[in-house]
């Protein structure tokens, strides 16, 4: 065990102590060392005085405000110490009231007290020095030396309380921008989960309600193409309840055992094909996908975004649109990948401002791209979405 690990308890139940009670003590053992040349005299010093015992009891006493007060104590026991010395009721050794009082204003008093103060005890020590009788320069050098060592020290303990008071306010800054960040992301992780949940349920219950209206009509008409429409129904329904026991599962804590629910695949651009085919065989929408470019790598949220805006786009058409015929474009460039969905249907009655589009919005924004809706060139309604690939996605953001 190392000393400082050793002291460590110690130092903390010191500076976390009663004020009061550690100043007292400190200014009864400076009191008591004050005595102490009283008590074992040396040769030829002058006898104890009540009038002298008054003075060194000044130069300790004040030192239990030293804290709360600072000037008023670091004055009177400036004015103590000399009328002792100057008193011979024995002039003081060590003036132990000076050092302390002399660390304290160092530490805690403000810039013109410190340097008033130990300009004034310097000077005082030369003066009183000087009226002093059997004087030897080392004397000098030893107060003076003493005087600048408490002021040193002093100098050091402001420096390491301002040093720790910035520590703790960063790390209390540090604190808050982590809540904040972690704010900040539960919040867009329960924006991305309330975005594919609305996206899988809004084009799963719309091809089920399609299928749904025209199954009595088919039923009478055509059994056999009833039964497949049943067997739609069925199947998106399936695959919408397995979507979303995936999105559930991000939410979902870990096993005790540690292990985590294993979670399917995310849809992606690759899957497109089998979205386009889905709708046009779940509601009979000539629905047709055009590739242009050569495919290039996205990162996985961008994936996952391009198949989202044109699962959306398609459930608006089905939707809103009363449309014959939609067209999904994927259009790769060097640096973005551009997917256009345009319908014949009744054009701006789409519902702009509609949930689904400003999920579109929010999904290419959040992979550095953008969104554009709005009349197509020849009627209906058009989605216009571009989104950066992966190698450009870091100057996307900017």
């Amino acid at each position: 065990m190392s000393f400082r690990s050793a002291f460590a308890p110690v130092v903390v139940r010191w500076r976390t102590a009663n004020p009061y009670a550690l100043d007292t003590a400190l200014a009864a053992l400076v009191l008591f060392a004050v005595s102490l040349q009283w008590m074992f005299p040396d040769e030829g010093d002058d006898p104890l005085t009540w009038h002298g015992w008054l003075l060194g009891a000044a130069t300790a006493v004040p030192l239990i405000w030293r804290r709360r007060a600072p000037c008023a104590a670091a004055y009177a026991v400036s004015v103590a110490t000399p009328a002792q010395a100057l008193h011979h009721a024995p002039p003081p050794d060590v003036m132990y009231g000076g050092m302390v009082v002399l660390y304290t204003l160092a530490a805690l008093g403000k810039p013109w007290q410190r340097r008033m103060m130990l300009a004034g005890w310097v000077i005082g020590v030369v003066v009183t020095m000087q009226h002093q009788s059997d004087k030897q320069p080392f004397e000098y050098a030893f107060h003076l030396m003493g005087l600048g060592g408490a002021y040193a020290l002093g100098v050091l303990a402001r420096v390491q309380r301002a040093y720790t008071t910035e520590l703790e306010d960063r790390a209390r800054r540090l604190e808050r921008e982590r809540a904040a960040d972690t704010a900040r992301a539960r919040a867009e992780e329960r924006g991305r989960i309330a975005r594919d949940m609305h996206d899988i349920l809004a084009h799963a219950v719309s091809l089920m309600v399609v299928q749904a209206e025209a199954g009595p009509v088919v039923v009478r008409k055509d059994p056999e193409r009833a039964e497949a429409t049943f067997d739609t129904i069925a199947s998106t329904g399936r695959d919408a309840m397995s979507q979303l026991r995936r999105i559930l599962g991000v939410l979902k804590e870990e096993r005790p055992d540690g292990e985590v629910t294993a979670r399917l695949p995310q849809p992606s651009v690759a899957a497109l094909p089998r979205l386009v085919r889905q709708v046009q065989d779940s509601t009979g929408l000539r629905t047709e996908l055009r590739t242009t470019g050569e495919p290039r790598p996205l990162s996985s949220d961008t994936e996952v975004a391009a198949y989202r805006v044109v699962q959306e786009a398609l459930t608006n058409t089905v939707k809103h649109a009363r449309a014959s015929r939609a067209v999904v474009e994927l259009d790769w460039a060097e640096d973005q990948v551009t997917l256009t969905m345009t319908d014949d249907g009744r054009g701006p009655a789409t519902p702009v401002g509609g949930h689904g589009l400003i999920g579109i919005r929010e999904r290419a924004a959040a992979c550095g791209g953008s969104a554009e809706t709005g009349s197509g060139p020849d009627g209906g309604f058009r989605v216009v979405v571009r989104l950066p690939v992966a190698a450009d996605r870091e100057g996307a953001f900017g």
